[in-house]
């Protein structure tokens, strides 16, 4: 099958998952810049009026694919909840020593950081981490894991697929 120059912008704007610019659909089709934003703009016209559920937005200097706002409302359910702001370096500390050593309570992972854990409750608010038991430990302290979403946010199918540690530094927190 050879795809026809309105099949490739297609796809292009859909396998992105970015705006894509003029002129990278200039260059994919061979075409001149003029020629290239006509195409988009007939291929925009042609799916608005085919009523697929999607449309062409031009957008940061590029066109993308997006769902109109009138029906953004009935995807709600579907649509993921904005990105959140990035993790700091002692979250992210605290998430591998629960993903390595789970389950962990919180003196445990204090214990291995040489400081506080109180990062707990924001990985637990962004549903990173959960309560997955209690320790037979005097006072029964919280067992905590690794959530669904974590494996979701960081590509994982399964705890299986983190990558080793290295270095003796690693290897001591792993020993515990």
């Amino acid at each position: 099958m050879i795809p026809t120059p309105e099949q490739l912008v297609g796809a292009a704007l859909l396998a992105a998952g970015r705006p894509v610019t003029r002129r990278e659909v200039a260059e994919l089709l061979g075409l001149p810049e003029e020629a290239a934003v006509r195409l988009l703009d007939a291929f925009a016209v042609r799916l608005r009026e085919a009523g697929l559920g999607f449309e062409v937005e031009a957008v940061a200097g590029g066109y993308r694919l997006v769902v109109p706002p009138a029906l953004s409302a009935h995807l709600a359910p579907l649509l993921a909840p904005p990105p959140l702001p990035a993790l700091s370096a002692a979250a992210l500390e605290v998430l591998a020593i629960i993903a390595y050593r789970q389950p962990v309570t919180r003196a445990e992972i204090e214990a291995m950081r040489g400081g506080s854990a109180g990062t707990v409750v924001t990985l637990q608010e962004r549903e990173l981490v959960k309560v997955v038991g209690r320790s037979d430990a005097v006072g029964q302290p919280l067992l905590y894991g690794t959530t669904e979403r974590f494996l979701l946010e960081f590509g994982l199918t399964g705890l299986d697929e983190l990558p080793p540690l290295e270095g003796a530094e690693f290897a001591g927190l792993l020993r515990g």
